[in-house]
């Protein structure tokens, strides 16, 4: 589509429209998929068909390429958790390490096969100087292997690197992955706090802290490091940016902490509500408890703290009574915990608390009542939209979001009564006007975005139920007069510098920006200690990332640009996701041809199938210029998939199952992940057997020769 010249390559056709100056080069004409005018109405349909069917395709090569779990994560179709552990293994933390492996065993042990099943498992281990590897699988069995491998060793001068093992848990792991963070010593990795802060906002995870305590902490702190109170205190301000806990307990004690991790790895988690105070002071907190939720867990962190649960009905308990009407309260270290009965009341609930001490309150269940939310700009042109913003929004201007909200029974199971922004440590509400845009999106606008830390508040009406209900973000995010922009719009190569462009605007007084940046592959970057940009405008850099030559293709990086004002008095950050890609040469799929397909009469009484099987032989190979054959698995059938080395030129595949899966499709996949696709199907026996013994040897001569391309369907 051409704006601003007519200029056409060869061979391609123009989007079309009177605003497109292609369009009157041959061929003339648009193929605009957008809507059907008179310009297109010729090729319309045509573009629209190839269209899909190219998408169609395009997904089912990327389902092929990653497998079904990784596949429907990555459409938003599997909401149970993914659970990420980083371990200090310095020499004292050998109780810490056991009580981990502890609780992996026990989440492992008695989800499994449950929908609250983890999704995936990582694990970070952390040392001085040395932190990682960040291993993650889908196998439980390889999680409790790895975290049955860990040591304690090491260490002696208490600060470690938890900030690094952090870092590389919050790029390798998915988006509202949930973090726990063993450790008994302050940070030496300090510097890394904000980064941290920006990684947490971009992905929404949640970070909770596990700090233990053996009475020598005192003694073995050294002059020139940050004391533990203070490390503490950055823990504590991580962990409530990302909506997670920060526990300080003995070793003896951490066990009964940890059942927060058993709370939180779980399916469908909502937050109901989150607030902190700092200083403390006495006030009451109200939140609504609808019909849906399940599992209601209150959490309190603070020390000194006393606490009134109050019921709908009136009914009340004190923090001091460990089993009451409303629930059991659990005390360990500086957390409280509430469990309140499952035979709660739907309503209007209150907590009064009382203290002159700084303390969180967070409010859990389990329901699929839920949100998501992205604050976006407009963008114009021929495709007008939203844009997903990166980094804080704009101090003092208008601001958008949008929302996605799911119900029990869809989006039209709920109804969105008022969407607010609210902060997290005061009670300022600034709510927004609403633009419902269909399929549970909605656009909100608010005038202006409050000052200091705050959250998305949602409420509603469950139309299921008919019981009002509230929802509340978990991460935190806050207001910034400084913008810095990038935009990665190409891959790296391995052994190549890769130039990144990024721009940094402000709103408020110019000055020298300071600018830094990080990544998490220790790859060598260069950037501009510094930028002049003047009082209400923008100045451009560059930095430049040297991707060393042996990086595998595939790997992501991920690379943190923060700009801070003159002063330190504000500060902005851009996170970005960049891939190295080694040069694509090999554009065709593995291709299949069938040998022979073997049965005895699969009984038309499907009753009786298991006591029938077929049989099926396959070769697989990625031609005379293809990359090779990394994996060959099977899916949509029952049965047992067997093959001979990969690394050969042609694979031999054997595929053995019952008449009671009478379909199986092969999948390839090469090594520059193209994906070929292979699909078979048994007809069950309907009449004579020398006729159904007949039909596959015929077709088998027939198509043997013809069946070489991905995408087709074999009917035996």
């Amino acid at each position: 589509m051409g704006i601003l010249s007519s200029a056409k390559p060869k061979g391609k056709c123009s989007h079309g429209g009177a605003a497109d100056l292609t369009s009157s080069k041959a061929p003339r004409g648009g193929i605009s998929k957008d809507e059907r005018r008179s310009d297109n109405v010729a090729l319309h349909t045509a573009a629209v068909t190839v269209a899909t069917t190219a998408t169609l395709q395009l997904l089912d090569d990327i389902r092929g390429a990653a497998g079904d779990n990784n596949y429907l994560r990555f459409m938003g179709i599997a909401r149970s958790s993914v659970v990420v552990f980083v371990i200090d293994t310095t020499g004292s933390m050998s109780d810490d390490i056991l009580e981990a492996k502890r609780v992996v065993y026990e989440i492992i042990d008695s989800k499994k096969g449950t929908q609250d099943e983890p999704s995936q498992y990582i694990l970070v281990p952390f040392n001085d100087p040395k932190f990682g590897p960040l291993i993650k699988t889908t196998n439980p069995n390889v999680m409790k292997a790895e975290i049955a491998n860990l040591t304690a060793e090491g260490g002696g001068d208490l600060p470690e690197m938890c900030l690094s093992g952090l870092q590389l848990a919050l790029t390798g792991a998915p988006a509202s992955s949930n973090i726990y963070v063993f450790t008994d010593a302050v940070a030496k990795d300090i510097e890394l706090k904000e980064t941290i802060v920006a990684l947490i906002r971009s992905t929404k995870s949640t970070v909770s802290f596990f700090m233990t305590d053996d009475g020598a902490g005192a003694r073995r702190r050294r002059r020139g490091v940050e004391s533990s109170e203070a490390t503490f205190e950055t823990y504590k301000d991580l962990a409530l940016a990302s909506g997670g806990q920060a526990i300080r307990v003995t070793k003896e004690n951490l066990p009964q902490a940890t059942d927060v991790i058993i709370d939180s790895s779980t399916s469908a988690l909502v937050i109901v509500l989150q607030r902190a105070r700092n200083p403390g002071r006495a006030e009451t907190f109200s939140f609504l408890l609808d019909e849906s939720l399940n599992n209601i867990t209150i959490y309190i962190t603070g020390n000194t703290i006393t606490f009134t649960l109050k019921n709908p009905a009136g009914v009340t308990q004190k923090q001091n009574e460990v089993n009451g009407e409303l629930g059991t309260v659990q005390t360990v270290g500086n957390l409280f915990r509430v469990r309140l009965a499952s035979n709660k009341q739907t309503g209007l609930w209150e907590i009064s608390m009382n203290s002159n001490q700084p303390y969180t309150l967070k409010v859990t269940g389990q329901s699929t009542i839920a949100f998501i939310y992205d604050f976006v700009e407009t963008f114009e042109g021929p495709h007008p939209g939203y844009a997903l913003i990166s980094g804080r929004p704009q101090a003092g201007m208008p601001a958008m979001l949008l929302v996605s909200v799911l119900g029990r029974k869809g989006p039209a199971s709920v109804k969105v009564a008022d969407i607010a922004l609210v902060t997290v440590s005061g009670s300022e509400v600034v709510g927004g006007a609403l633009e419902d845009m269909g399929n549970g999106k909605f656009l909100v606008t608010v005038t202006k975005v409050p000052a200091g830390e705050f959250v998305v508040l949602l409420n509603g009406t469950d139309v299921v139920s008919s019981t009002v209900f509230q929802r509340q973000s978990t991460t935190q995010m806050s207001v910034s007069k400084v913008t810095i922009k990038a935009v990665v719009d190409r891959s790296m190569e391995p052994g190549k510098p890769f130039t990144l462009p990024f721009t940094v605007m402000t709103n408020a007084t110019g000055g020298s920006y300071k600018i830094s940046a990080r990544n998490d592959r220790d790859f060598k970057m260069n950037v501009p200690g510094s930028i002049a940009v003047t009082t209400g405008g923008n100045a451009t850099g560059e930095l430049t990332i040297t991707v060393p030559a042996n990086t595998p293709s595939g790997t992501d990086v991920t690379v943190t640009i923060e700009a801070v004002a003159p002063g330190a008095s504000d500060s902005n950050y851009a996170v970005l996701r960049l891939s190295v890609v080694t040069k694509v040469t090999d554009f065709t799929p593995p291709q299949c041809e069938m040998v022979i397909a073997s049965s005895v009469d699969c009984p038309a009484d499907s009753a009786a199938c298991s006591s029938a099987f077929w049989q099926l032989s396959a070769n697989l190979t990625d031609g005379v210029n293809g990359t090779g054959i990394t994996s060959l698995k099977h899916r949509q059938g029952a049965g047992s998939l067997t093959h001979t080395d990969l690394k050969q030129t042609v694979v031999a595949a054997a595929f053995n199952a019952s008449c009671c899966s009478l379909t199986v499709e092969l999948v390839a996949v090469d090594k520059a992940m193209n994906v070929g696709t292979c699909r078979f199907s048994i007809v069950r026996n309907a009449g004579p057997p020398s006729i159904a013994l007949s039909l596959p040897l015929l077709v088998c001569l027939l198509v043997s020769a013809l069946f070489t391309t991905s995408f087709t369907d074999l009917l035996i």
